[in-house]
């Protein structure tokens, strides 16, 4: 029994399953020289780089920009030619040309520049022209409706908002690929451990059980020890697959996120395996809390997209407000000749015209301002939820970041008491007080108590990531250096 129980507990020494606390799973955690470190800042710079749906993220800034493109081209000048001409039976009844060239722009006065060349026979007397042929050059101005803003104006300052909200979409489309990324890259880094970590337990079930049968056959034990040496061993066996089978499975999830730059899917290997880069300093401070709080109602893509729309909203309104003016253009225009002599008397050689029209009752435009009204203040209500939620999101995985930071210290005296208690078990196994099952379950609290562990350092990792997205935080906090 002695030469037993020495040998147990050389082997679960040298394993690393009955060292003290955190030191007990670090010969599980150190990787094998053949197995290069995969860290998630790896990961991170992969998936910004070559996932496809990070690369159709990337492609609404630019939608963005065309739809201010589109926008501004309701300013580009405009070229209009108007030719109107009647012949019948050897007569020239007439023969119109109208070309003028206007300058749209984001002020309220458009110029134009033309000519018209009228001739023919039965030319209506207003459009006769001496000479055939006259210049213009004037502007048209607004003085009632549209002189502040008109439907152009509107549409370009709603585009270059609309910038704004595509940004805001990239932030949160890109963020949300990265949470569950880190999740799932959480979940392979607890797979693997775990597997390690029961693979360690099943060697050193399988090298008891050896041992066992070794003693059996020499008469120092009883048959009914192998039997339990056995079931041990099954059980190790059985974790051991099943564990094997989540690391698997893990495997495959990652890669959903591993392309290269033929954008081709890559499969992960068993050359490669996560690893924890611990880095809390300044994690559980109440100023990183209050921080998070600040710059999530500053810059969280949720927020900035709510305020965006009620910007645009706002133009909508005073677009539709300007619709309560009446109509009055006005246009002047300084003629001239090509043969002309004289200096343009702005006095006497021009062309003005007036234009005003105005719906009696208005029910149509003071709907649209109501309407507007009605929607802004509907959004304002939506980014008041929105903001109050957020803000309390931050707090909840704040809370659930320091409170399993506390479970992992608790966590980690629980392993450390059981490897006491082990060792302890050892001694009574030594000194005849003991058996092999007793020191069985000993054995299978502790591989629980650091599964346990295991799997809170996952949790806490992930919760990591959730409070960067809670936060709105641009690629989660990751910055490729």
């Amino acid at each position: 029994m002695r030469f037993v129980s020495t040998c147990i507990a050389c082997l679960l020494t040298c394993a690393g399953i009955s060292a003290k606390a955190q030191a007990s799973m670090e010969p599980v955690f150190q990787l094998p020289d053949s197995v290069t470190a995969f860290t998630l800042d790896q990961f991170y710079a992969v998936i910004l780089q070559y996932h496809p749906v990070v690369k159709q993220a990337n492609l609404l800034p630019e939608n963005a920009r065309q739809e201010i493109r589109m926008a501004k081209g309701a300013f580009d000048p405009k070229l209009e030619v108007r030719l109107d001409q009647k012949e019948f039976q050897d007569k020239s009844y007439y023969n119109y040309t109208d070309a003028y060239l206007t300058f749209p722009n984001r002020s309220f006065v458009e110029p134009k520049i033309g000519f018209e060349d009228n001739s023919g026979q039965l030319l209506n007397p207003e459009s006769t022209i001496p000479g055939n042929r006259q210049y213009f050059a004037g502007v048209n101005v607004p003085i009632g409706r549209g002189l502040f803003t008109d439907e152009r104006r509107t549409a370009i300052r709603q585009a270059e908002l609309f910038q704004n909200i595509a940004q805001a979409d990239q932030i949160k489309l890109i963020n949300k690929i990265l949470l569950y990324a880190a999740k799932d890259y959480w979940n392979w880094y607890n797979s693997y451990y775990n597997f390690r970590l029961l693979s360690r337990g099943a060697d050193i079930a399988s090298e008891i059980f050896r041992r066992v049968k070794i003693n059996v056959t020499q008469g120092e034990e009883a048959a009914i020890d192998s039997v339990q040496a056995k079931i041990t061993l099954q059980t190790r066996l059985v974790e051991r697959q099943e564990a094997w089978l989540a690391f698997q499975n893990a495997g495959i999830h990652l890669s959903n996120y591993l392309w290269d730059e033929q954008q081709a899917p890559l499969v992960l290997t068993a050359r490669v395996a996560p690893v924890l880069q611990v880095n809390e300093q300044g994690l559980l401070s109440r100023q990183l809390l209050s921080a998070l709080a600040d710059s999530a109602r500053v810059n969280h893509p949720e927020l900035i997209k709510l305020r965006n729309k009620i910007d645009q909203l706002e133009l909508e309104r005073s677009l539709a407000r300007e619709f309560l003016k009446p109509r009055l253009d006005l246009s002047y225009y300084l003629l001239s000749q090509p043969s002309a002599e004289k200096v343009i008397d702005p006095l006497n050689d021009y062309k003005f015209g007036l234009e005003f029209s105005m719906p009696i009752l208005l029910r149509k435009e003071r709907s649209k301002v109501a309407m507007t009204n009605i929607k802004i203040q509907s959004t304002e209500f939506e980014q008041s939820q929105a903001e109050r939620e957020i803000l309390n999101e931050i707090t909840a995985v704040f809370n659930d970041i320091t409170n399993t930071s506390i479970i992992i210290g608790q966590q980690t005296d629980m392993v450390n008491l059981y490897d006491r208690l082990l060792e302890a078990e050892f001694l009574n196994l030594e000194n005849g007080e003991s058996d092999l099952f007793k020191l069985n379950i000993q054995q299978e609290k502790l591989i629980q108590s650091q599964t346990k562990l295991l799997k809170l350092k996952s949790e806490y990792e992930k919760l990591k990531a959730e409070l960067y997205w809670a936060a709105g935080i641009r690629n989660l906090n990751f910055t490729n250096d």
